[in-house]
């Protein structure tokens, strides 16, 4: 029965990690964790150097620090040329990562023909309410519904579909227009490509404003009705959440990488919430979802997958086991960092279901006690994303803008691993007395 389980396990876990667009997306958004986290110090900075709100941990709160408040459109900008464009960055960077999977040479004019077609399908006028009433709208301008957060996932939808057909058109040799030998190839190679990118950019713009016409709905509502909104709800809902954490342990107990496989799953939602937090946040909003990328970070895997902190405390404390105690204390520095295969492999908790149980239920006790915390008001909903390496209680004060309150949420929830973990590592010590 355990190896058809494992069996099963290991065979959708290596569907998931191998499907072309699963892998793509996932290297995708690996690429794009660079730009959101420098979206998400902008708004840190700006938080805890220029704000002066009462109240808030700030310098500028400062008597004599007053004057720091002027920088803050040095930092405002910072978010908003990242957090405000990621959908637009979305779109070419999955675009890229397809091309690379097809070993398809001509990346950046197959990244110019996806963006182009998103844009075909964006509205190109804004409408706003002045402070007397009055509506006007702006002719030639691009709301950032479509360039931000928003557009996510009719990008994602879009550059894997553009691509896909540009690339297969491209393979047309009758498609292609032949310069003569005379003319440079770099020239040569940009002309090969127009009827494709032609033929792709109208078929996107009469699909998409024909749609329209028919329906009254845009492609960009029926995408974020349908798909967004839904699946958004469900990864930022926390009994959603809690399954697909709880999915990602229950890989690593069977010694597969269960965050790689899932990251696809749940890491563009995670990382979309917490892009409109900071958003909401530079905006003077507060922010609104609890569970994001940050969350996932400072309450998910403290000390790694499984939140491994609890075990690691609970060993020492106690475990009469030496071989748990020399593995684990030459496995905290890497604990320290939240990367925990020293301890996963090493103990191990993979297939071993006495620490496999824990391993499964820490996450769950954490992530729910955190959030239960941050809906009565201890935490705060989190706008920054640190990378996963960030220690803990550090990376709850950056995540957080500097609240105290979120530091001691993740305090707490420590306290909480700990004490899931150590029944069993207290059985563990009566089976070695027993084997003894």
């Amino acid at each position: 029965m355990k190896d058809k389980i494992m069996n099963g396990l290991i065979n959708v876990s290596t569907s998931m990690s191998t499907q072309k667009y699963m892998v793509v997306i996932k290297n995708a958004f690996t690429k794009m964790l660079p730009v959101i986290i420098i979206g998400s110090f902008g708004s840190l900075f700006s938080n805890l150097i220029c704000s002066t709100k009462e109240g808030a941990l700030s310098l500028a709160n400062i008597h004599g620090l007053e004057w720091l408040s002027n920088f803050s459109g040095i930092f405002d900008a910072v978010n908003y040329a990242t957090m405000n464009l990621f959908a637009i960055i979305a779109v070419c960077v999955i675009s890229y990562e397809l091309c690379s999977y097809y070993k398809y040479k001509d990346k950046i004019t197959s990244m110019i023909i996806s963006l182009g077609c998103y844009v075909s399908l964006c509205a190109r006028q804004v409408s706003m309410t002045l402070e007397n009433g009055d509506v006007v709208t702006i002719a030639d301008a691009l709301s950032k519904n479509f360039t931000g957060v928003q557009g996510l996932f009719l990008a994602m939808i879009l550059a894997i579909v553009v691509t896909e057909f540009f690339i297969k058109l491209s393979s047309i040799e009758k498609l292609k227009i032949k310069m003569p030998s005379s003319v440079p190839s770099n020239i040569a190679e940009a002309f090969s490509t127009i009827i494709p990118g032609l033929i792709v950019m109208f078929v996107v713009s009469i699909v998409g404003n024909g749609f329209e016409l028919i329906t009254g709905i845009s492609v960009f509502d029926i995408v974020s009705m349908c798909i967004q909104k839904p699946l958004t709800g469900i990864l930022t809902g926390l009994p959603g959440y809690l399954l697909v954490f709880f999915m990602t342990t229950l890989l690593w107990f069977f010694g597969i990488h269960g965050t790689q496989v899932l990251k696809p799953v749940y890491q563009s939602v995670l990382l979309a919430a917490i892009v409109e937090n900071a958003d909401n946040i530079a905006n003077g909003i507060p922010a609104t979802n609890i569970l994001n990328e940050g969350f996932r970070t400072c309450f998910s895997i403290m000390g790694g997958a499984g939140c491994t902190i609890g075990l690691i405390f609970a060993i020492l404390v106690f475990s009469k086991r030496e071989d748990y105690r020399s593995i684990v204390k030459l496995a905290i520095p890497c604990s320290i960092f939240n990367i925990n295969e020293p301890i996963i492999f090493g103990l191990p908790i993979v297939l071993n279901p006495i620490l496999g149980i824990p391993f499964m239920l820490a996450p769950i006790v954490s992530a729910t006690i955190a959030y239960f915390l941050t809906q009565v008001g201890l935490g705060t909903a989190l706008s920054v994303v640190t990378p996963f390496t960030t220690p803990v209680l550090l990376n709850a004060f950056i995540n957080s803008n500097g609240h105290i309150g979120t530091v001691i949420v993740q305090l707490i929830c420590i306290i909480a691993v700990f004490i899931v973990y150590s029944p069993f590592v207290i059985a563990c010590n009566k089976m070695e007395e027993g084997h003894k």
